[in-house]
Parts: structure tokens; sequence; C-alpha cells
């Protein structure tokens, strides 16, 4: 509801009917905390991925799920909450030892997306999958934080870009199952 800068440890003991103490027994700070709900949300997110990824459907069903639960982790404040740690990553080096494994097994779980879907198809592609990855990551990370900058669709067209992705990995899937035509000749 505030973001990670304007959480309270108080409010929060406050609105969960314990004492501050206690949370600061278990979690020392506001730090462990957050991060203890991260790892939480995070383990569910990624295990959801996983499944996604783990289904037989086309990779555009695959994307358009995605596409999806990024529209379901954006109303859950879980997206906010990234973009923040992340963030305050960049001047804290004791967070960012925390946060980094932590975005980091996201880039693990789309990186094994992208290499079984390419293998899969068996794609001979000019680039590498690790390039597609990182293609992938930096497209998610930087809509997230130009939608928490408060950035719409009106000028970042960030949904826009997501249904054109999901438009052309359907024109692949479409090109890929079409049976091969020869070219006659006019002779």
């Amino acid at each position: 509801e505030v973001g990670y800068a304007q959480l309270n440890v108080r409010d929060i003991a406050r609105e969960a009917g314990v004492n501050h103490a206690l949370i600061s027994y278990h979690f020392q700070g506001k730090q462990q905390l957050v991060l203890a709900v991260l790892d939480e949300a995070n383990r569910q997110l990624l295990e959801r991925q996983t499944r996604m990824y783990g289904q037989p459907s086309s990779i555009h069903a695959k994307w358009q799920q995605a596409c999806d639960y990024y529209e379901q982790d954006l109303r859950s404040g879980f997206v906010r909450l990234m973009m923040e740690l992340m963030g305050a990553s960049f001047n804290d080096a004791s967070l960012r030892r925390e946060f980094v494994p932590r975005l980091q097994a996201w880039h693990r779980v789309v990186e094994s997306a992208v290499t079984e879907t390419i293998d899969r198809h068996g794609l001979k592609l000019p680039v590498s999958g690790a390039a597609i990855t990182g293609w992938i990551i930096s497209f998610w990370i930087g809509m997230e934080a130009h939608m928490t900058l408060g950035i719409g669709d009106k000028e970042g067209h960030f949904r826009e870009a997501l249904k054109g992705v999901a438009d052309l990995l359907k024109l692949l899937e479409t090109r890929e199952t079409a049976p091969a035509r020869g070219i006659r000749s006019r002779r």
C-alpha cells in the first residue's frame, strides 16, 4: 500500500495485532521482514511460471498467460515491491546481496523456458537463447520500472508491445505448422 520506503514496522505490528518487538525479534528490522515476504511471494510466482512453461501449450499461449500473470502481479503490489527493492539495492550493498539472487531465480526460469522452446521447435536462430533471455528480462524489468514510475500505456505502449510479441509468436507457430509450399515455375 505505501511502498518499501514508507513502510513502518510499527504500523505493520499494529495492523497484525502483535507487539512491535516481536516483529523486530523475528526479522531484525524492516529489510528482513520485507525480504521474508518477498521470498514467499517469489517462491509462489516462480512455481507458477515453472508450471506454466512446463505445459504443452503453444508459445504464444504461454506468453499470453505470462502477461495475465503480470496483470495480477501489478494489482497485488508485487511489481512495485520488486522495483522499490531494486532501486534501494542500488545504494545498499547488503540489500543488493540479498535481492539479486532472488531476481536471478526468475532469470533462470525464463532462460530454461527459452532454451526448452528453442530445442522443442528445432529453431535455428542467428542469436543465442541467452541473448533472447536477456531481451525478455530487460523488456520486462524496463516495463515494470516505467509503470512503477507512473508512465502509462499511452506514453509507453507496454500492453501494445506485449500483444505484439504474442502476435509474432503466433505467426511463428503458424508458419512452423503450415505445409511447405513449393514455388511453381511459369514456363
